[in-house]
C-alpha cells in the first residue's frame, strides 16, 4: 500500500485538516501518515483558537516519517507561520519526495486567518517552487495572483500568474465561482484542462479543500498521471459532498466514506 504523508493542522471538529486528510487518504487507497503543524480549536461553526507547534517538533515528525517510510506523495495544508513555512520547505528540499501537493490554506470559512500575512511571501518563494501541483480555491488564487476571479477565463489568468512562482502546475478550484457547474482549472505544461462536475447545493462543505488535495496526493502516489489523479479526486470529492453529513450547527463535513453507507 502506498504511503501518503499530510503536513497540516489539526481540526478538533474532525472535518478538515489532518483528520480530513487521513480519512481521504485511506478512502482513496493509500496509507495515511501525518505531521501536525498547529492545533486548532474548531467545530462546524468557527475556529476559536490556534496554537503552532515548535518547529523542532515539526522537524522531528518529518524526520521520523522519512527515516522509516517510503513516502510516495505528500500534501501540505495549514502551515500558519513564516517559521513553519521555512521549516517545511527546508525538509521538502532535503528529502525531495516525488509528488508534492500544496493546498495553500489561508483562511477558514469563519474568516479565521490560518496563514499569517508575513508567511504568504515565504510560501511563494520557498514552497511553491517545490510543488507538483498547488490547489488554491478562488479566494486563495486571488490573493496569490493579486487579481479578481469571477469567470473561468479569470481563473486561467490567475493560474498562469501563480505558475510563475515556480510550481509545476496550478489547479484553481471553481467551487466558489458565482454560477453554474463546479469547474476546476488546471494549468500544466502550458495547457489548460477543465474538470467539470455538478454543483451540489448544500451548506455541508467543511474540509472540502483538505479532502480534495489529499485525494489528489493519494492518486499521484498510487502512480496515476496528474490529469487522471485530479479526475479521480474530483469524482471522489463530488460524491463526498453529495452525501455530506448534516452534523453540528454550522457547515457540516463531507462524508469521506460515503461508499460504505449507501
Amino acid at each position: 500500500m502506498k504511503q501518503i504523508l499530510t503536513i497540516a493542522g489539526s481540526d478538533s471538529g474532525g472535518g478538515a485538516g489532518i483528520q480530513a486528510d487521513l480519512k481521504s487518504i485511506h478512502a482513496n487507497g493509500g496509507f495515511g501518515m501525518s505531521v501536525i503543524t498547529s492545533i486548532t480549536a474548531q467545530n462546524t461553526r468557527e475556529v476559536t483558537c490556534a496554537f503552532d507547534l515548535p518547529t523542532d517538533l515539526i522537524d522531528a515528525q518529518i524526520d521520523a516519517i522519512f527515516s522509516d517510510f517510503d513516502v510516495a506523495a505528500l500534501k501540505t495544508g495549514m502551515l500558519s507561520s513564516s517559521e513553519i513555512v521555512g521549516t517545511v520547505a527546508e525538509k521538502l528540499r532535503e528529502y525531495s519526495p516525488k509528488n508534492i501537493v500544496i493546498d495553500p490554506v489561508m483562511i477558514s470559512k469563519s474568516q479565521y486567518p490560518l496563514l499569517k500575512p508575513e508567511a504568504v511571501e515565504r510560501l511563494k518563494a520557498e514552497v511553491l517552487p517545490l510543488a507538483t501541483v498547488i490547489t488554491p480555491n478562488v479566494y486563495e488564487a486571488e490573493l496569490l495572483a493579486e487579481c479578481e476571479i469571477q469567470t473561468i477565463d479569470d481563473a486561467k489568468g490567475a493560474a498562469r500568474v501563480i505558475q510563475e512562482y515556480g510550481c509545476q502546475s496550478v489547479l484553481v478550484k471553481g467551487g466558489h465561482l458565482p454560477r453554474g457547474q463546479s469547474i476546476d482549472v488546471l494549468y500544466a505544461n502550458g495547457a489548460f484542462t477543465l474538470f467539470e462536475a455538478e454543483r451540489i447545493e448544500t451548506k455541508n462543505t467543511h474540509g472540502t479543500g483538505c479532502t480534495y488535495s489529499a485525494a489528489i496526493a493519494t492518486h499521484l502516489g498510487i502512480g496515476k498521471d496528474l490529469v487522471v489523479a485530479i479526475q479521480s479526486a474530483k469524482d471522489y470529492i463530488t460524491n463526498a459532498i453529495r452525501y455530506s453529513l448534516d452534523i453540528g450547527g454550522g457547515h457540516g463535513p463531507t462524508n469521506h466514506f460515503y461508499f460504505l453507507n449507501r
